[in-house]
C-alpha cells in the first residue's frame, strides 16, 4: 500500500489532464494526524524547480500535512510564473481539503508540492488546479498504489516498498528512471510513517538514510532540478521506536525504492553494482565509485559483457583518492582481472551473463569501503533521451 501502509494517511492518484497521453499525472498524499512532523532534502543542483524553492520554504516549519506531485512537467526554469502556480497550488489544496472537511486547518505553509517532467514548460494550471478537486474526492487509506503510478514518467513500473514492525510501519513511493545522479535525494520519493516522532529526528534519520542509498544511485551522471524526498509521520501509532530501529528501517525503505529505481533505469539492460574497498577515507571510496559508474566506455563495454577491467582503472585515476596505481585490484563478478595494477586472473572466467554486474575495486589503501549503483550505456537510453522533448 506503499504511503498509506502507515496509519493516519490517506492519498489518491488521477489523471488530469496533464499529460497528452491521458495517462495518471496528479496524485495527493494527506497525513490526518494526529501528528504533522516532516522532514526532507532536496537536490543539491544550483539550478531548482520551483516546487522545490517552494518545499525547502515548508520544511523550516517542520510540519507537512499534504503533498501533491504531479508528473508531465517539472515547473523548472520558469521563472516568477511557475513560483506562483506552485503557491496556487499549495493554496488550492488547502482551500480544498478545508472544504471536504477532512478534520484539518490545512493552511498552504504546510503543503508541500512535488512535480517531474520536461523542464522549461509552465504547467497547465486549469487542468491541474480542477485535478486537485478530483484526487482530493478520491483520497482513500488504500490509495497508495494509484498515487504512486500518477507520478511516473519514463518510467514503466511505479515502484513502493514498506517495512513494519513493533507496530509502527515506515512505507514509501518514489518515481525515477532517468537523471539519476542526485545529491542528498533522488527524483520524487514521499515516506510516511506512523510512528510518533519529532521532525529533528526524522531529519536525522533521512539525511542518514540518503546519504548511503538515494546519493549512491549514479545511473547516468545526470542530476535533477527536482529532487525531492519527504518523510512525513502522523504519530497514529501511537509508537515511539528507538532511534536505531527507526533509522534502519527508513534505511531499508530507501534502499529497496533505490535499486527499483536503477532496475528501471531508461533503456538498460545491466545493473551494475559497483564495491570500492581499501579506501582511507569514505569520501575516496564514494569518489571513485562514482568515477567508475560515470565512465561510458565502461558503460558501453558492460552493456557488450566485455569485462574491460582497463576502463576501470582509467576511472579510477581520474581522481583525487589517495591510492598507489601499482596496488590497484579489480574484480568482475568476482573474478580479479587485475592484480596490483596489472594483468590477474583470465577474463575469460568472467561471465556477464545475467541482469546484475559487480565491480570490486580495491585500492589497497585503508579500511573504508562504499557501493554505489550504476547502469550500463544502451542505444535505447540514447533513442528516448533524443526526442524527450519532441
Amino acid at each position: 500500500m506503499s504511503v498509506t501502509a502507515a496509519q493516519g494517511f490517506t492519498a489518491a492518484g488521477i489523471a488530469a489532464g496533464i499529460k497528452a497521453n491521458g495517462n495518471p499525472d496528479l496524485a495527493l498524499v494527506v497525513n490526518n494526524g494526529p501528528s504533522l512532523a516532516a522532514a526532507g532534502v532536496f537536490t543539491s543542483n544550483r539550478v531548482k524547480a520551483a516546487p522545490v524553492h517552494w518545499s525547502e520554504q515548508v520544511l523550516r516549519g517542520a510540519a507537512v500535512s499534504a503533498v501533491v506531485l504531479n508528473s508531465g512537467g517539472a515547473n523548472a526554469c520558469t521563472g516568477p510564473k511557475g513560483f506562483q502556480d506552485t503557491h496556487a497550488t499549495a493554496e488550492k489544496v488547502a482551500t480544498t481539503l478545508n472544504e471536504q472537511g477532512l478534520g484539518g486547518d490545512f493552511n498552504a505553509g504546510e503543503i508541500a508540492v512535488a512535480s517531474t517532467g520536461l523542464i522549461g514548460v509552465l504547467l497547465p494550471m486549469d487542468k491541474l488546479l480542477p485535478g486537485i478537486e478530483t484526487a482530493a474526492a478520491a483520497l482513500s487509506a488504500d490509495g497508495g498504489e494509484a498515487a504512486a503510478i500518477a507520478i511516473k514518467t519514463t518510467d514503466t513500473v511505479h515502484k513502493t516498498a514498506t517495512v513494519s514492525q513493533g507496530g509502527w510501519t515506515v512505507g514509501g513511493m518514489a518515481k525515477g528512471a532517468g537523471m539519476l545522479a542526485p545529491g542528498l535525494a533522488t527524483m520524487l520519493v514521499v515516506l510516511t510513517t506512523d510512528a510518533d516522532l519529532d521532525s529533528a529526528t526524522l531529519d536525522k534519520a533521512l539525511r542518514a538514510a540518503t546519504r548511503t542509498t538515494f546519493d549512491r544511485v549514479d545511473s547516468d551522471g545526470c542530476m535533477s532540478t527536482n529532487d525531492t524526498v519527504l518523510l512525513l509521520a502522523s504519530g497514529a501509532s501511537g509508537q515511539v521506536p528507538a532511534y536505531e530501529d527507526f533509522a534502519e528501517a527508513v534505511r531499508k525503505v530507501c534502499d529497496d525504492l533505490a535499486r527499483q529505481l536503477i532496475g528501471d533505469a531508461e533503456g538498460a539492460s545491466k545493473d551494475i553494482r559497483i564495491e570500492v574497498i581499501g579506501a582511507l577515507t569514505e569520501d575516496d571510496a564514494v569518489e571513485v565509485g562514482r568515477s567508475i559508474a560515470r565512465n561510458n566506455l565502461l558503460k558501453c563495454a558492460i552493456h557488450g559483457e566485455d569485462p574491460n577491467w582497463g576502463r576501470v582503472l582509467s576511472a579510477i585515476g581520474t581522481t583525487k583518492a589517495a591510492f598507489d596505481p601499482d596496488r590497484l585490484n579489480v574484480a568482475i563478478n568476482d573474478v580479479w582481472v587485475c592484480r596490483n595494477g596489472s594483468v590477474g586472473d583470465d577474463r575469460d572466467l568472467v561471465s556477464m551473463k545475467g541482469r546484475e554486474v559487480r565491480i570490486t575495486a580495491d585500492l589497497s589503501n585503508g579500511s573504508e569501503s562504499a557501493v554505489i549503483w550504476g547502469n550500463d550505456l544502451t542505444a535505447e537510453y540514447v533513442h528516448e533521451n533524443s526526442a524527450y522533448s519532441s
